[in-house]
């Protein structure tokens, strides 16, 4: 199955999220086949990453959206966050700050974009201001609807700069979501992640649908693309995601520098070395 071109958003595509399934197995037999694949997957990442944070020419940014419960956390932990942590790092967007809220929308994100050889991991995003703002009414439309633009140019500047961007929607249904927020309950582990405000998100799912399939026409591009992935099946979610990170990185072909020291004087030095332990 070739992940990255099913779940690809197309430039302008217009998306029914209602119309796309949330549940698959795809082409895994089950859990046991795609957590197997999964982890073949990561070791290519790894092996990838390294490779680029050693060449220090480009980078990887990777945008995570999702209802809550859709497991944004549970990627990053299972997938993403196998790279090696000197070259990538997670940034989780909240609600901004009273410092952020005096700057233009984009100042908090610009920081926090990767710098060549790193890979950026955003846990929400720039895209909660067309989002979130436009569902809650934080702001009039004449204020979120040029963003989108602003989005794209942003994001082009990026690209322009040696970023690859992949911007993943974690496609869960609202029965799957509920299913998840009863294990959370039944779990004190997990009781610091409860809040009053997810059910009442609940009474707004399609709103906040209709504002991530206008995010979708309006910004996936040629070079910044969403994915719209299935994410009922915590194993299959991510299978594709991993499979199409590893496919980014790979298309990106990252090279060792070039030796620039005399491999001839290393290896004497070593044989010195060796020998003056043994005195």
């Amino acid at each position: 199955m070739d992940f990255e071109k099913e779940f690809r958003v197309k430039p302008s595509e217009s998306v029914s999220l209602k119309k796309r399934e949330t549940k698959t197995k795809g082409p895994f037999d089950g859990k046991a086949d795609a957590v197997a694949a999964t982890e073949d997957t990561i070791a290519t990442i790894q092996d990838l990453q390294y490779r680029m944070y050693v060449e220090a020419k480009q980078s990887l940014l990777i945008v995570l959206q999702a209802p809550d419960a859709a497991g944004k956390d549970g990627v990053i932990r299972k997938v993403l966050g196998k790279m090696n942590p000197q070259g990538c790092r997670t940034h989780p967007f909240k609600a901004p700050s009273r410092v952020e809220l005096a700057h233009d929308f984009l100042w908090r994100i610009h920081r926090c974009t990767p710098a060549r050889g790193k890979v950026a991991i955003f846990n929400r995003s720039h895209y909660e201001d067309v989002l979130a703002v436009r569902v809650q009414n934080l702001v009039p439309e004449s204020v979120w609807r040029p963003r989108y633009e602003i989005i794209n140019d942003f994001e082009r500047n990026l690209v322009a700069n040696g970023t690859r961007i992949l911007k993943f929607y974690l496609h869960i249904s609202p029965e799957e979501q509920l299913e998840r927020f009863r294990k959370r309950l039944e779990n004190p582990a997990k009781h610091w992640k409860l809040n009053p405000g997810d059910y009442e998100a609940r009474n707004q799912w399609d709103e906040v649908r209709r504002a991530y399939e206008d995010a979708f026409e309006h910004c996936s591009t040629k070079d910044a693309p969403w994915y719209v992935i299935p994410a009922d099946h915590k194993w299959f979610r991510d299978a594709a995601i991993s499979s199409i990170v590893a496919k980014t990185l790979s298309e990106m072909d990252p090279q060792f520098p070039p030796v620039e020291v005399d491999l001839d004087e290393i290896r004497r030095l070593y044989d010195l070395a060796k020998d003056a332990q043994k005195i």
